[in-house]
């Protein structure tokens, strides 16, 4: 159960530098690079997805190992992608399924709701597909080296 919680904590710390990553980056793309919104988010969204996946790969998940190849990189940039767009499908469905068009009521249902429904979905997808332990039972105990000696390496703990 500990594990659980420092790997949940881990993913939040990488995730949020990798937020930070993203909204400084289209700011600075939309405001004085003067690049559209959409070319702005696509590259920051990137960025984001890059900073994430390394601070996941050095740090969260260290202990099982670092992934080879392209494919748990472009499985990363899916689970993101699918957190995206459930956040998009919150704010679609909120602003025009329900009707609710202010401000405050996007800002609930993309940033709100929908991060934290996309937050959950990219939690299990990078767990679950991206860095995968080989041998199930290291999770279940609770010690990610193997051992009855706890985590070694992991800078969250």
């Amino acid at each position: 159960m500990v594990a659980d919680r420092r790997e949940l904590l881990g993913f939040a710390c990488v995730g949020l530098l990798a937020y930070a990553v993203d909204l400084g980056l289209f700011t600075c793309l939309r405001g004085p690079a003067g690049l559209g919104p959409l070319t702005a988010k696509t590259l920051s969204f990137v960025a984001g997805c890059a900073v994430a996946y390394a601070g996941n790969a050095l740090g969260t998940y260290r202990h099982l190992g670092r992934p080879r190849g392209l494919r748990p990189c472009a499985v990363f940039l899916a689970v993101n992608a699918a957190g995206a767009a459930v956040q998009l499908l919150c704010l679609a469905v909120s602003h025009y399924g329900l009707g609710l068009t202010s401000q405050r009521a996007d800002t609930v249902s993309g940033a709100g709701i929908g991060m934290f429904l996309g937050t959950i979905l990219r939690f299990w997808g990078t767990r679950t597909l991206v860095f995968r332990s080989g041998s199930g039972s290291a999770d279940r105990t609770g010690s990610w080296n193997g051992t009855s000696g706890g985590r070694v390496g992991s800078w969250t703990g």
